[in-house]
């Protein structure tokens, strides 16, 4: 079992001439989103979103950041 729910994932074309996948998901009952460079799948940022509907910068362990990547990188 996995660590934490894919809900949904977008990819940007050519936004702002780079291309940019989103994927939004839940772990340990907080919705997050991460967003990744779509040709190396570098981390562009992370948050966590709050009750209220705001959000703050989030840190992930590595290995839940590496499944994601994987599970991105198949879909793309």
């Amino acid at each position: 079992m996995k660590a934490y729910e894919l809900h949904s994932m977008i990819i940007d074309n050519d936004f702002d001439g780079e291309e940019y996948v989103t994927a939004d998901f839940t772990h340990e009952d907080q919705i997050y989103s991460i967003t990744f460079k779509k040709a190396d799948l570098e981390i562009i940022n992370i948050w966590v979103f709050q009750g209220d509907g705001t959000s703050l910068p989030a840190s992930l362990p590595d290995y839940i950041i590496e499944s994601i990547r994987e599970d991105v990188q198949k879909k793309i």
